[in-house]
């Protein structure tokens, strides 16, 4: 039987790394109704960062985008699950396959480790990526709450 959707929050902000810090606290803050651990905070924090990051240094080179954005969707569940959804409207992932391999990047200055989705997925119960070239992309982060730590 599939969850039932319990409650809803949306906003959306500038792809600037400013917004990365605002981003965490929403999603920890409505995570946090549901008695997470204290793991489980720190991991949505941290995925969270890694997904708002990869929007804000991958997705809107700046030559090409006025004001960029970045869509976040948080959603609880009647099974104390919640699943959060950071999405761009920028150059697209040609190979979301190649781009989920660790240390696989774009990044030709050095700085990214591509390690991106990795971490996401170590810390996440389950991670989904969709993305279109110059249409943009979605990640959907999903975690049960409360759950003991193992």
């Amino acid at each position: 039987m599939m969850p039932s959707l319990t409650n809803i929050v949306k906003c959306s902000f500038l792809a600037i790394s400013e917004n990365e810090a605002f981003a965490r606290s929403v999603a920890v803050s409505f995570a946090a109704r549901s008695s997470p651990t204290v793991t489980q905070l720190a991991d949505i924090k941290c995925a969270v960062s890694e997904a708002v990051t990869n929007c804000i240094v991958h997705a809107y080179p700046p030559d090409r985008f006025d004001k960029p954005m970045v869509e976040m969707t948080l959603r609880h569940f009647d099974d104390n699950s919640v699943a959060i959804t950071i999405k761009d409207h920028g150059v697209g992932i040609p190979d979301i396959k190649a781009a989920r391999e660790p240390l696989f990047t774009t990044d030709t200055t050095g700085e990214r480790s591509g390690m991106g989705f990795a971490i996401m997925e170590s810390l996440m119960d389950n991670v989904k990526v969709s993305s279109r070239v110059n249409k943009g992309t979605t990640v959907t982060l999903k975690l049960r709450l409360g759950v003991p730590d193992c």
